[in-house]
């Protein structure tokens, strides 16, 4: 799916927005998810775990959207927009006690995935780390073997 920079802009913008919410610099507060909902209306909402909206963005080329995958076409350009919103420390400002994850959900609120997990000693295993894993092992035991 091909999102226009407008668009992209908003899906940043609903993200820091429900952000936002826990960046007051005062005591860290518990929260376990960020629950990310697309849907087929065009609506994209954030919740918290207690199902309080934290933000809601119309996202046109989703409403638009006439296949019903939408969920996950949306995984990897969510997953991509909250790597880039990571490393730009602005989670580092967030006053939640860790571990805490963003997650993708359905129109049904049933976890998808898991697109982006913060803990000081975590590493979420995704696909893309895992590519030519399978390969590598197998050099490595062949040549483990041949000494």
């Amino acid at each position: 799916m091909k999102l226009s920079q407008q668009s992209q802009s908003d899906i940043e913008s609903a993200i820091q927005k429900a952000i936002a919410k826990y960046t007051c610099g005062c005591e860290q507060t518990v929260i376990t998810d960020f629950h990310l909902q697309p849907n087929s209306t065009g609506q994209f909402i954030i919740y918290n775990d207690e199902d309080k909206e934290l933000a809601n963005f119309m996202i046109e080329e989703w409403a638009n959207y006439e296949e019903d995958n939408l969920t996950e076409e949306c995984e990897s350009i969510l997953r991509n927009t909250l790597i880039k919103i990571k490393e730009s420390g602005e989670l580092d400002k967030i006053t939640i006690l860790k571990p805490y994850s963003f997650v993708l959900v359905d129109e049904e609120k049933e976890t998808v995935c898991e697109l982006l997990l913060m803990d000081d000693d975590t590493l979420l295993v995704n696909e893309e780390l895992l590519q030519g894993l399978d390969e590598e092992l197998d050099d490595f035991l062949k040549e483990l073997l041949e000494k």
